[in-house]
């Protein structure tokens, strides 16, 4: 397990992950921050479903505080699937075949060393909160949390989190793909979102946050979509995603809770 401690942090602090190879909406979120003046806490996952897993590595390198997500482990260690936590068989895991093959053929062993860099776990302070920054779970990189989750399944992580490093105020999270905030006990959990798809919920915009003192503020990053889209199907990469960055809806819900899930019309 490797930790980092990014020691104390001042000014605006912005919380992302899951940027998936999506050039345009990664370009489009360091450019806003820069404006801003803000640090970029990054939660893993850069490569995943688009097109441009090698520009994406060359924005997020040096600019961001990253962690490692599932993809970026499964790369370094020349794996041949996302390792996700998808199950066998379903339409998730059938459709990641693709892309995880496209990042693959691309990703070279100088951006598969970095990755084996990155640590697991983030530390760092802001306005006196202490807060670790992991990807899906301590248990398990790909554990999915979601805002419906139990809060059992909450706190043992941060159980396991403060074994490992002490006492937290707050958990920065990603992974699940879906933004939100949940209180457990006095410990404030943050997913930040993912900024390279759409958190399925019909619009094209993707999420991240910001700190502040009360927790968290989730904001939405308009960018150019359909170029985005567009690289996509140039790369090959139709399985269904690229429909996605357009439409706002995942291909497929079966990952979801059913509490998650869109009605019928």
């Amino acid at each position: 397990m490797q930790i980092r401690d990014l020691g104390e942090l001042s000014g605006p602090v912005w919380l992302c992950g899951g940027a998936y190879s999506n050039a345009h909406a990664t370009r489009a979120l360091l450019a806003r921050a820069a404006e801003a003046g803000a640090r970029v806490i990054f939660t893993g996952d850069a490569v995943g479903y688009g097109a441009e897993p090698l520009a994406v590595l060359e924005m997020l390198a040096g600019r961001v505080e990253a962690i490692a997500g599932n993809v970026e482990r499964q790369l370094a260690a020349g794996e041949g699937d996302c390792g996700c936590g998808f199950a066998p068989g379903s339409t998730c895991a059938r459709l990641s075949e693709g892309w995880y093959a496209h990042a693959d053929r691309l990703v070279g062993r100088r951006w598969r060393r970095w990755m084996a860099e990155l640590p697991d776990i983030a530390t760092f302070t802001h306005a006196g909160r202490r807060y670790a920054v992991i990807h899906g779970g301590v248990s398990d990189i790909s554990r999915f949390l979601w805002p419906c989750s139990k809060e059992a399944d909450f706190r043992g992580e941060i159980d396991r989190l403060e074994t490992l490093i002490g006492p937290i105020d707050g958990v920065i999270a990603g992974h699940a793909g879906l933004a939100f905030e949940r209180r457990i006990g006095a410990v404030h959990w943050i997913n930040a979102g993912a900024i390279g798809l759409p958190p399925h919920d019909g619009r094209p915009a993707t999420r991240h946050a910001s700190l502040h003192r009360g927790g968290a503020r989730f904001h939405r990053l308009a960018y150019d979509h359909e170029a985005a889209a567009r690289a996509m199907r140039a790369a090959g990469l139709t399985q269904g995603y690229d429909l996605t960055l357009q439409s706002g809806l995942w291909p497929s819900e079966d990952i979801l809770p059913a509490s998650l899930r869109r009605k019928p019309a």
